[in-house]
C-alpha cells in the first residue's frame, strides 16, 4: 500500500468512525422521531420472541467485544501487521470497529418491556443531560490520550512524512488524574442515564458494562507491559472508572 492511499484509507475510516459514532449516540439515546424515524435500541417495536432478542442481542454484543479486545492485543497486532502494512493496522481496526456497530445496529432485536419510566420533568431532563455528559466524555477522553493517533490518522502522516513514532509516555491529563479509564467511565454513563429504561435498552448496557469490565483488565496488563512500575504506581493511585477517595 502506497503512503497516499494509506492516507486516503485511514481517512475514509475515520469518516465511517465518525459517523458510525454520531448513530451510536441516536442508537442509545433512542433519540428518533416515532414508528418511521431511525433504528434505535427501542425502535422498531419487537418483531421475535423475547427469548430470540436476548440471544440475538447478546451475540451481537460478544461480537463487538471480541473484535474489540482480539485486535487490540499485542500478538494479534504483530501477526496482522505482516498481512496489511503496519501504518494501516490501527485504521483497518476503527474500519472493522465500525462495521461490528453497524451490524449491532441492523440486527439489533428490541425488547420493550419496561424497567422504569421517569415522568418527573426534573429528573427526565437530567438524566439526558447525563446521558449527553457521558458522550461528551468519550469524545474528551479521545483528545486528551491523542484522538488522531487513537483512530489511525497519526500512524499514516507519520508514514507519509517518514518520521519514525516517538516512544510512549505515560500521561495522565484531566479527567486521567481523576479516573484511569474516563473513556469507558463515559460510556458507562452514556448507556446507563435514561429516562425510560426498557429490558432491551438493559441488556445494551449490562452487556457493554460487562465487555468494558474485562477490556479494561486485558488493556490494563498491555499498559503494565509497556510502563512498567510507573502504571502500577498509577493504578494504586488512581480509581479505575470512579475517583478513588481517600479517607484520613
Amino acid at each position: 500500500m502506497s503512503r497516499a492511499l494509506s492516507l486516503l484509507f485511514a481517512i475514509v475510516c475515520y469518516a465511517i468512525f465518525f459517523a458510525t459514532f454520531l448513530y451510536l449516540v441516536v442508537f442509545v439515546g433512542d433519540l428518533t422521531l416515532g414508528a418511521m424515524g431511525p433504528k434505535t435500541v427501542d425502535n422498531p417495536a419487537p418483531t421475535v420472541s423475547v427469548g430470540a432478542a436476548v440471544v440475538i442481542d447478546i451475540a451481537l454484543i460478544a461480537l463487538f467485544g471480541l473484535q474489540h479486545s482480539i485486535m487490540a492485543r499485542q500478538g494479534f497486532k504483530r501477526a496482522w501487521t505482516k498481512v496489511i502494512p503496519p501504518q494501516a493496522e490501527r485504521s483497518m481496526y476503527v474500519l472493522l470497529a465500525s462495521l461490528a456497530l453497524v451490524i449491532l445496529f441492523r440486527f439489533w432485536q428490541p425488547i420493550d418491556a419496561i424497567v422504569w419510566n421517569i415522568r418527573n420533568p426534573v429528573i427526565h431532563d437530567l438524566l439526558m443531560l447525563l446521558f449527553f455528559l457521558g458522550f461528551g466524555i468519550v469524545l474528551i477522553s479521545t483528545f486528551l490520550i491523542n484522538h488522531f493517533e487513537l483512530f489511525g490518522l497519526s500512524q499514516v502522516v507519520r508514514n507519509l512524512r517518514n518520521h519514525r513514532p516517538a516512544a510512549p509516555v505515560l500521561r495522565m491529563p484531566f479527567l486521567y488524574k481523576l479516573v484511569r479509564h474516563p473513556l469507558y467511565s463515559g460510556f458507562v454513563i452514556a448507556f446507563w442515564a435514561t429516562p425510560t429504561m426498557s429490558y432491551g435498552h438493559a441488556l445494551l448496557a449490562a452487556g457493554m458494562t460487562v465487555y468494558m469490565l474485562i477490556a479494561i483488565q486485558y488493556e490494563e496488563r498491555d499498559l503494565i507491559d509497556t510502563f512498567g512500575g510507573d502504571y502500577v504506581a498509577y493504578r494504586q493511585r488512581v480509581g479505575m472508572l470512579t475517583p478513588k477517595f481517600r479517607v484520613r
